[in-house]
């Protein structure tokens, strides 16, 4: 199925049993007007997708609500509840940066009803925590990958798990508290 908002939406059909890589950040976290450095020739999409994580990564620009502990601790508790209570999809990998998420699953039900959900869910959650109930809390939109195979799967769940990693934030992937890599909860991690 092909949809268009902002961003254009190719998502499988359910019996496809496709993965996808979903991302979505804070509202706010990057500037309306951006003037990108001229590039030499076109960017392929996953080099464009590359260029604008690592700005986000910088987290220059805008809240970084997802740094609070507490937040982000509800913010990952909401994305493995969709997996283990709400049964809406095979989670394979994610992980919650300082003002953006990735998540690497395999839907169990529509992407839209999935991504209201969890940014619903967590918005809620989140917002109570920080005093600002009934604000925006996520960019309205989210941008979604399918997944072709087996080799490219397990490429973007490294890239997942180690952007961390690749922001400078810890030297190994399961010392992020708040990843798929991280699997224990580290004792480093607050609770």
């Amino acid at each position: 199925m092909f949809y268009r908002r902002k961003l254009p939406h190719w998502l499988p059909d359910l019996e496809e049993q496709s993965f996808l890589l979903v991302n979505w950040r804070l509202a706010g976290s990057v500037p309306r007007v951006q003037y990108p450095e001229p590039a030499p020739a076109p960017l392929s999409a996953g080099r464009a997708f590359l260029l604008h994580d690592r700005e986000l990564d910088k987290a220059a620009f805008g809240p970084v609500w997802l740094q609070d502990p507490r937040v982000a601790q509800a913010v990952s508790a909401t994305i493995e509840n969709g997996a283990r209570q709400r049964h809406f999809y095979q989670l394979q990998a994610w992980v919650v940066m300082p003002n953006h998420v990735h998540v690497v699953l395999r839907p169990k039900q529509p992407l839209p009803v999935i991504t209201r959900w969890l940014k619903g869910s967590s918005a809620r959650a989140a917002n109570l925590i920080l005093g600002r109930t009934g604000q925006t809390f996520w960019q309205p939109e989210s941008f979604d990958h399918r997944i072709r195979d087996d080799a490219e799967l397990e490429r973007i769940v490294a890239y997942v798990e180690n952007n961390p990693v690749t922001a400078g934030l810890v030297r190994k992937p399961g010392d992020w508290c708040w990843s798929s890599a991280n699997l224990t909860g580290g004792s480093a991690c607050p609770t």
